[in-house]
């Protein structure tokens, strides 16, 4: 059963176009990816669905409803959440506190909005950290913090926009299993990421944006092996599949 759904949607900021007619489906309980060179406008179409940017044309429906120019905090009641590339906590409040705001944001209610936010710093193992400030943590501990404030909300669905960003390659491990967790909660998961391996080891599907325009769908198998694919995401690694674009990627994340 459909999900998420997007139908012809185009953004436009001024005269550049950012997506143009781009129509995709998620399915309750998949986890699909989104890939895409630089600028293809894979951050604008997660934008775009969570409310960000309304779309210039077409329009999002969600379990069934459109959702087309809602707010962040309708869009995020209705069960759709997105984490953010870059974590942004409070610094005055503990883990904890940071994780109550999420509880409390999400719209669903809950007996005790503490205990909900205890238990997703244990889902995300940092229960034993939950009264620390946010500046005593590493990237990947942040990350981690931002997924726990975003799984307080209880969402149907999570939109992830580049979850393995600037982890070495441990963190990295950590948040691969930590998101094969989430997806084996039943949650339905979309997620964009540069660190191709996390992306392909947790991805169902793939889609591929290229200036704007879906170009590509598939299992990952089939989007690494396409030449179309292989062409636009690598244009600067010519005579290199996908698969060598996944290894490259692992070297520059241990950098």
């Amino acid at each position: 059963m459909t999900l998420l759904e997007g139908r012809g949607l185009t953004k436009k900021f001024g005269g550049v176009v950012a997506i143009e007619d781009v129509s995709f489906t998620v399915e309750r309980g998949e986890a699909v990816g989104l890939i895409g060179p630089n600028g293809a406008g894979k951050s604008t179409l997660f934008r775009t669905i969570t409310g960000v940017h309304p779309p210039t044309e077409g329009q999002v429906y969600f379990d069934g409803d459109e959702i087309t120019g809602k707010s962040q905090h309708e869009i995020c009641h209705r069960g759709l959440a997105k984490t953010h590339q870059i974590v942004r906590p409070f610094e005055s409040l503990s883990l904890l506190e940071n994780v109550v705001v999420g509880a409390e944001y999400g719209g669903r209610e809950f007996d005790d909005t503490r205990s909900r936010a205890r238990e997703m710093l244990e889902f995300v193992d940092l229960g034993d950290q939950m009264h620390a400030d946010p500046g005593e943590l590493s990237v990947g501990g942040l990350k981690r913090l931002e997924i726990a404030r975003v799984l307080a909300t209880d969402p149907e669905m999570v939109l992830f926009d580049e979850v393995a960003g600037g982890l070495d390659p441990e963190e990295t491990e950590g948040i691969i299993d930590l998101v094969g967790d989430i997806v084996d909660e039943g949650k339905t998961v979309f997620l964009i990421d540069h660190v191709m391996r996390a992306l392909m080891s947790v991805s169902e599907r793939v889609m591929v944006l290229d200036n704007g325009k879906l170009i590509a769908e598939g299992t990952p198998d089939e989007i690494q092996n396409d030449d179309e694919v292989i062409e636009a995401y690598l244009g600067e690694h010519a005579g290199k599949d996908l698969s060598d674009a996944v290894a490259d990627d692992e070297a520059i994340a241990g950098d």
